[in-house]
């Protein structure tokens, strides 16, 4: 066994496999999470980060070959193990058609089982370590809800990608309703996406654009590292999106990439120039907005269809079928590049005006 235990979360809805697959691998050293209902099974996966998922096929509410599409778009990567009665070959077929990394027939022996389970997580931890470190993302918003209406799609594929995601939100949302409600739906909406929050406590709409607003931005740059920022446009009536960008640009002047998203406030002043495809996050982007109850019947631009169809309006400019547009402010990964290039065309230079000078 590895110095750190293996995760495994175990979906079965029988209490007897669950509890042979539970105390199988927990006697050799392995942590497991049991999920009886495999509806919970994607949130379990989303919190916990396991190396290796055990599912069922066929369970109530929802069968483990939709469960592996889930966890798929959820964390790409993760070792999936199907265990069923049912030892079909079209069963088989249907659980590598949809992914699955083992096919395991119940019953399975203890040696079977931990033999699979350790194999696989052991591949993906080497797989894992073996990745380049993935982007730091600050998300950063005046009010509740600000960041995931304007990049929850992008958020939600970060995570998926196994990049870093806080969220920072500069006020309560006092105006806008109970500052307690809109907490609690700020906290809620950060587990959904698996990103860390900081909520502050600005006046609402009375955010300044210098400090405390830079310094706190500032102290939060500090501690997170962040190498990608997204935060309002200037292009917004609102004041406090025009104030939280201005403060933003001064206080992620090292941060090498930043960018700006479109609020329900934006002008037709908005111009994006980078159109980022969410394919397959905009389910999770509508099931985090819906997280702040509080606003979903008083700001109709947290509708489910406008959500989708807004997606859908700027995929025209970029790829896939939903997108998320930007305005980029900074992208110095890009500029990295180009300084390798105008060096080469520097040397280029040189040598050339040499052979000119040889050549007199």
């Amino acid at each position: 066994m590895v110095d750190q235990p293996y995760l495994v979360v175990v979906v079965e809805d029988d209490p007897d496999v669950a509890f042979y697959t539970k105390t199988v691998l927990e006697k050799r050293g392995c942590v497991v999470e049991g999920v009886a209902n495999p509806l919970l099974a994607r949130a379990a996966v989303r919190r916990l980060a396991p190396d290796v998922v055990i599912t069922d096929i066929e369970m109530p509410g929802m069968t483990g070959l939709e469960l592996i599409e889930e966890i798929r778009a959820e964390r790409p990567g993760t070792p999936i193990v199907v265990m069923t009665a049912h030892v079909s070959i079209d069963y088989a077929v249907a659980a590598l058609r949809s992914q699955a990394d083992e096919f395991l027939s119940k019953p399975v022996s203890s040696t079977d089982l931990f033999a699979v389970v350790t194999r696989l997580a052991g591949e993906f931890r080497r797989m894992k370590a073996a990745r380049p470190p993935g982007e730091v993302v600050l998300a950063i918003g005046a009010h509740p809800d600000d960041v995931e209406i304007g990049v929850g799609g992008m958020l939600a594929a970060h995570r998926a990608a196994g990049d870093s995601v806080t969220i920072l939100t500069l006020s309560r949302g006092a105006r806008g309703g109970e500052a307690d409600d809109r907490q609690n739906e700020s906290l809620a909406s950060a587990e959904l996406l698996g990103a860390r929050l900081f909520l502050e406590d600005l006046e609402d709409t009375h955010i300044s654009n210098a400090d405390p607003t830079v310094g706190i931005i500032e102290r939060v740059v500090a501690e997170v590292n962040p190498t990608i920022v997204y935060t309002h446009s200037n292009h917004d009536r609102h004041q406090d999106h025009r104030a939280v960008h201005d403060a933003t640009l001064v206080a992620t002047r090292t941060v090498r990439t930043v960018a700006c998203y479109q609020s329900p406030s934006a002008t037709v002043d908005f111009r994006p120039n980078r159109f980022v495809s969410i394919d397959g996050f905009t389910a999770t982007k509508n099931q985090v907005l819906a997280s702040f109850a509080s606003q979903a019947d008083i700001r109709w631009y947290l509708e489910p269809d406008f959500v989708e169809a807004t997606a859908r309006y700027w995929s025209r400019y970029g790829g896939g079928k939903s997108s998320e547009p930007l305005e980029i402010v900074r992208e110095s990964s890009d500029l990295s590049v180009s300084r390798g290039e105008i060096a080469a065309a520097v040397q280029a230079e040189k040598a050339r005006l040499s052979r000119d000078e040889a050549a007199l």
